[in-house]
């Protein structure tokens, strides 16, 4: 399987690169953060923000069967930062906050009948 990378903007102040969904990818991933980051002109946040993305490329390759996924790194806001791997195949992420932490959920949609 060949996948295609290109690094190009995200509507926000940011940026978003498709990659195979493999271990391999966090390096991938880890750059394109700290590209974001220094053109930002804060990429003092790198080692964290770096520590981040790799923890979720793992995890999107520990616990799906997707075979590419999307990340995006994003200024929504002047003080905010937001890293996110989302699976192709997924039709919805989100997380919710919880008294004691937060859950992070993935939703699919299933056609039925």
């Amino acid at each position: 399987m060949i996948v295609t990378t290109t690094a190009r903007p995200s509507g926000h102040p940011g940026c978003t690169e498709t990659l195979p969904c493999t271990a391999q990818s966090a390096a991938t991933a880890r750059r394109l953060v700290r590209t974001a980051l220094a053109v930002w002109g804060i990429e003092h946040y790198a080692d964290a923000a770096t520590l981040i993305v790799s923890e979720l490329v793992a995890n999107a390759v520990d616990h799906t069967d997707c075979r590419v996924i999307r990340v995006t790194v994003t200024r929504p806001e002047p003080d905010v930062v937001r890293i996110a791997v989302v699976e192709e195949c997924a039709w919805r992420w989100g997380a919710d906050r919880l008294p004691w932490g937060k859950r992070v959920w993935g939703e699919l949609r299933c056609e039925t009948g």
